[in-house]
């Protein structure tokens, strides 16, 4: 048998539905996803096997305009992650369209050496009129070597981009062990796991300046976890959205948080957040260290 392993870069504008296309293409969940743009705010690795084929499969931010440091930071590490990729595969939201957005990444990718593979996501719910019409534009803007629409949520199309993205990876040894389907640490898994129920449970209240920093992350001799972690926000004002009356909003998102860890991680969780005022948490070259993001000027 030949062993292949190669780099697939999966990227887009925010909301295309990369993350949720990662976690289909793996076959379980490891990127965290939510209907708010700009979920996911480093690369993050997911690592599916095809055959005899290893995909490393980079997980990138959503490609926009940033003006903070911490944006500027995200967008970096999304063409980071695409750099030596052996592939790119170019996410977009067939419901919603071209915009300037995506415009602007087709740009930027048109002197780009890799092979690139359009996808066209989200296809169970965007107008079946205009697929072939947005097909048709977006490979008049960049030649794409091939073309591909899938539904991340319901898996329609994901086995055949598996394949096709498979088919482009180099002769080699597997990178990492046939078990294992992230590169993301135990500390980096649980501050995502909390950060995504930050977004699912607080939908539009939520602070989009907010961060989950994990600061301790202990084994305890009885097998189970031990998991301390600070909810990173701004504003005063913005402490009571969080914590809900009574502090009842934060006891849900720690038990959802704490029952899927539990799940991720094969052993019994203990979590205890609390919520910390820091105006300048996105000044923090050690936060962005934590995340997985490079301090950019």
């Amino acid at each position: 048998m030949t062993l292949r392993c190669g780099l697939a870069a999966i990227i887009g504008a925010p909301n295309a539905g990369k993350s949720t296309l990662v976690n289909a293409l793996v076959g379980q969940k490891v990127a965290i996803v939510s209907p708010k743009a700009q979920t996911t705010r480093a690369r993050l690795m997911g690592i599916a096997i095809d055959g005899d084929t290893q995909l490393v499969l980079v997980d990138t931010p959503g490609i926009f305009e940033g003006k903070r440091r911490f944006d500027r930071a995200m967008v970096q590490a999304a063409w980071t992650g695409a750099h030596d990729a052996d592939v790119i595969a170019l996410v977009v939201d067939a419901k919603g369209g071209i915009g300037p957005k995506v415009e602007a990444i087709l740009t930027a990718l048109a002197p780009r050496p890799e092979p690139k593979l359009l996808v066209l996501n989200k296809v169970d719910v965007a107008d079946k009129g205009k697929l072939l019409r947005h097909a048709e534009r977006l490979n008049e803007s960049l030649s794409f070597a091939e073309t591909l629409m899938v539904s991340a949520t319901t898996g329609d199309g994901v086995s055949d981009l598996k394949a096709r993205l498979a088919a482009r990876m180099p002769e080699g040894p597997w990178m990492f062990p046939a078990d294992q389907v992230s590169d993301a640490t135990d500390r980096m898994v649980a501050a995502e796991v909390t950060r995504e129920q930050l977004y699912l449970q607080l939908h539009a209240e939520l602070p989009q300046a907010s961060a989950v920093e994990t600061e301790q992350y202990l084994e305890r001799p009885d097998g189970s976890v031990e998991i301390h972690q600070q909810i990173l926000i701004e504003r005063p004002s913005q402490r009571a959205i969080v914590l809900g009356k009574g502090g009842a909003r934060l006891k849900e998102i720690g038990s959802r948080a704490r029952a899927e860890l539990a799940n991720l991680l094969g052993a019994p969780v203990h979590l205890y957040l609390h919520v910390k005022v820091a105006p300048k948490w996105d000044e923090d070259r050690g936060l962005y260290r934590d995340i997985g993001l490079d301090w950019v000027d």
